[in-house]
């Protein structure tokens, strides 16, 4: 179950459900009992950052720039916009600052952006990158509309590619998150949404040091203030 009804709200569950049994990346779980008269259950956690739906901090990129608990709360929660470019750019192509000014027209400074199309791959996979992949593409013209757009973070869907090449995943990355602007990939259930504004939350573990931390993203529709 991915949607919630809490009132007139709305919440629609944006996360990718971590599976340790199915995880091809490290995710590993130790469960214990502490002892004593009363069941006392801890868990250990191996886990890589990089992993389920994951909010990419600076740190990701930097030495000197902003780990997960350097970042205010305020970056991890807000107004969102979705913006589907369906079949308006041509497979595989660049996602340009022509097809951004066309398409998100409801973008405000310091939103939160999830960007998609209808092109979609499972990413991160033996298909990505080859005949299979038609996903959009970002690079160094998108990074720099976000960020003289101001917004706090970039989302992606499964039909817009993260993985296409350095030439454009480095700059996409430096320019963004030389502002503090922060990445979610991959967010699911993006279909369930009934509006393209929302508010959205995905806060990381507040962990010194950490580049990038697994998020329970979620939206919730329904709330006045961050309506269209």
């Amino acid at each position: 179950m991915c949607v919630y009804e809490m009132g007139n709200l709305r919440v629609v569950d944006l996360s990718k459900i971590l599976d340790p049994a199915t995880e091809t990346r490290r995710c590993h779980l130790f469960r214990f009992n502490t002892g004593g008269p009363i069941p006392d259950y801890h868990t250990n956690m191996d886990l890589m950052s990089h992993l389920g739906t994951h909010c990419e901090c600076p740190y990701h990129h930097d030495d000197n720039w902003p780990s997960a608990a350097d970042l205010p709360l305020t970056t991890f929660l807000g107004r969102a916009v979705y913006v589907d470019f369906k079949e308006t750019v041509a497979k595989r192509g660049h996602i340009t600052a022509a097809d951004l000014d066309r398409e998100a027209k409801k973008v405000k400074e310091g939103d939160i952006v999830i960007i998609d199309s209808s092109y979609k791959l499972y990413p991160f996979t033996p298909d990505t990158n080859t005949e299979k992949d038609q996903r959009l593409l970002v690079g160094a013209e998108s990074a720099q509309w976000f960020k003289d757009h101001k917004v706090k973070a970039v989302g992606f869907g499964d039909g817009v590619s993260i993985e296409n090449c350095n030439e454009d995943v480095k700059p996409f990355h430096d320019i963004l998150m030389a502002e503090n602007i922060v990445f979610l990939e991959v967010l699911r259930n993006l279909e369930q949404l009934k509006k393209d504004v929302f508010f959205m939350s995905y806060s990381p573990l507040p962990i010194k040091g950490l580049d990038s931390s697994p998020v329970r993203a979620y939206a919730i529709e329904g709330l006045a203030e961050f309506s269209e």
